[in-house]
């Protein structure tokens, strides 16, 4: 063991009690899917079905949310500070920051139509748009690749979300899957500290957390912060807060946004089309949201996802790519795509000019002229990434945690950011050929891309079969649209893969239900897809990156649970590995499982060389 790795091990133990997370229960393994690797290898529409059963436990917790009549108070505290001038912001880091950028994209996307349309209304439609702001950990550079380390510091989140001036008149929702995030808890704090209304949004018990976690028991057992548990259970993958924790976080702020513009629309225009009563829409959104889980469960989906499952998992075993288009779903699909690269240790995004970084499995365009244009449309606003300077990084972390941390600043800012080109001017750098695949996620809205004969996704997915590339669409839409769009590619492209998934009959505002049932689908479809590769073992990560203290905890875990290795011995084996592969890790090249190559050599005594040979061999 290295000097180097040996000291990396010892600064992480002497802190590892805060995030020894093993107890809490997002990291639990669920027992719905125990088997779910074994279920996957040999039937892919059983293991979605699995998956979606565990979705169920989302609808559970909703359902609760409704019954409590909490969405009310929460309204009313939003539209107060609306009324004074406030704001509404909302803090997160990894996938719970995603979500923050995806609430406020859609928030944003709903006022920028209003403006389109002409509306008039005091605030102005512009100044309601910019009501409400995003605070992700890395800022939206993380949107597309998660920024190291910066989730484990809660003076990171208190300064970036100071930078952006909240105040006592403003509203924070400080959202975090597990409840014990650093970087989320500084957000609160920061907001508490400026007199704003401060929301804690999590999804573990209070005991569990009170008993584990300091940093969260302060927290819980502040008066001036409201909490807002909204825990499921375990995690239909173990530790996978990207599924089902951040799905009911969807829901429940989806539904409190959508009373919140019913109130002021009705107010804007009395006469208009907001003829449902804010009152009524956490019942409503119950309905449909039943509705669209047993869409998903019902066995001609299953059959449709299957196919698109096996589109890419075809793909990917041969050592090809694919690649997806969409317009309205970008922050969606930009979410899940994203989120696979340190669940499952597959390349992440890639810089257009990057010659040496690994090619990613998965990649995402969106139907605009350049990259800024399509950054503008993800997220509707320009681009917020952190640019601190090197004082300011000193003020917050220590020694020689100051150098570190601006090189990583450094490499997130908006210029770092456009060399992702997920406009058109990105598609000469990612062309397709035989055995890649394509898949265009569109909605009823936009059907006519597909319709036309120079519509965006008719035109790539035309593109990518005559380049001998598999094709495949998923549709939301009405249940006529979607007869329509399925007799349509039939006509077309007999051989594309089609997933046609009616959404419920609604007026609503925000289109909430849509979207989390597209994030079910989305989750589905990527979680079933990496276990088929073998990214999963029962329904565990074993491939998960570990990037901050709470993944090198899960991997230590994983190493302990799959060796003879105590905690202390597991931690510093995979300290010594993390070293041996950060050279690629940093470069965004290929590199093996931290935890699938500790566990190796842990079993059969191997060095890393040839522990990555034997393992390499077994993967095939």
């Amino acid at each position: 063991m290295s000097e180097s790795s040996k000291k990396r091990a010892e600064e992480f133990l002497k802190v590892s009690d805060q995030f020894q997370l093993g107890a809490l229960t997002t990291e639990l393994s669920h027992p719905v899917t125990a088997n779910l690797s074994e279920t996957a290898r040999h039937d892919i529409g059983a293991a979605l079905g699995l998956l979606f059963e565990v979705d169920g436990d989302v609808l559970v917790k909703y359902r609760e949310f409704v019954e409590s009549g909490r969405a009310q108070g929460i309204k009313e505290a939003l539209l107060l500070a609306l009324k004074r001038g406030g704001r509404i912001f909302f803090t997160g880091c990894g996938a719970t920051g995603r979500l923050s950028i995806q609430l406020v994209s859609i928030w944003r996307e709903f006022w920028q139509q209003q403006h389109a349309r002409g509306s008039v209304c005091s605030p102005s439609t512009t100044e309601l748009e910019n009501r409400a702001l995003s605070v992700m950990a890395g800022g939206d550079f993380a949107l597309i690749k998660s920024v190291e380390g910066f989730e484990d510091f809660a003076s990171f989140g208190e300064k970036q979300i100071g930078d952006l001036g909240v105040s006592a008149a403003d509203v924070v929702f400080a959202i975090t899957e597990g409840g014990e995030t650093s970087f989320v808890i500084g957000t609160a704090w920061k907001g508490v500290a400026a007199g704003a209304k401060v929301y804690f949004v999590y999804n573990n018990p209070d005991d569990v957390l009170c008993r584990h976690v300091q940093r969260s028991r302060e927290v819980l057992e502040e008066p001036r912060i409201e909490k807002l548990n909204l825990t499921t259970g375990p995690m239909a993958i173990t530790g996978s807060t990207r599924m089902q924790a951040t799905t009911i976080q969807l829901c429940v702020l989806l539904t409190v946004l959508e009373m919140v513009l019913r109130d002021l629309m009705r107010k804007i225009d009395p006469k208009g089309p907001c003829a449902l009563e804010s009152s009524v829409v956490p019942s409503r959104f119950l309905e449909q949201l039943e509705q669209m889980h047993s869409v998903l469960q019902s066995s001609p989906i299953l059959r449709q996802l299957s196919d698109v499952v096996a589109l890419e998992e075809v793909a990917y075993r041969s050592g090809h790519k694919n690649t997806y288009f969409a317009d309205k779903f970008g922050i969606d699909v930009l979410t899940d795509t994203t989120e696979r690269s340190p669940t499952y240790c597959i390349p992440p995004f890639k810089k257009f000019d990057d010659a040496a970084a690994a090619e990613p499995w998965s990649f995402l365009f969106l139907p605009h002229r350049d990259t800024l244009e399509a950054w503008r449309s993800i997220i509707r606003r320009e681009p917020l990434c952190v640019e601190w300077s090197e004082s300011e990084i000193r003020t917050l972390v220590g020694g020689e945690k100051v150098a570190r941390t601006y090189g990583i600043v450094r490499k997130i800012g908006r210029a770092e950011l456009m060399r992702f080109k997920i406009g058109l001017d990105g598609l000469p750098y990612r062309q397709f050929y035989g055995g890649d695949s394509a898949t265009g996620i569109f909605c009823e809205a936009e059907k006519l891309l597909l319709l036309s004969s120079e519509g965006f996704f008719r035109v790539q997915l035309e593109g990518a079969r005559k380049a001998g590339a598999g094709t495949g669409l998923v549709f939301l839409g009405r249940k006529t649209s979607c007869t329509e769009i399925s007799g349509f590619t039939d006509r077309w492209n007999h051989d594309c893969v089609g997933v046609f998934i009616p959404v419920p009959e609604t007026d609503f505002l925000l289109d909430g239900v849509t979207r989390a049932g597209l994030k079910m689908l989305l989750n589905g479809i990527s979680t079933c897809t990496m276990v088929r590769m073998g990214r999963v073992i029962d329904n565990c990560m074993v491939w998960v990156v570990a990037s901050n203290l709470k993944l090198i905890d899960r991997a230590t875990r994983y190493i302990q649970r799959l060796t003879s290795l105590d905690y202390r011995a597991a931690n510093q084996l995979l300290f010594e590995v993390i070293e041996y592969v950060e050279p690629r890790m940093k470069g965004d090249l290929t590199y093996p499982p931290v935890v699938g190559l500790s566990v190796m050599r842990a079993r059969h005594g191997l060095g890393n060389e040839e522990a990555e040979r034997r393992l390499s061999a077994e993967l095939g």
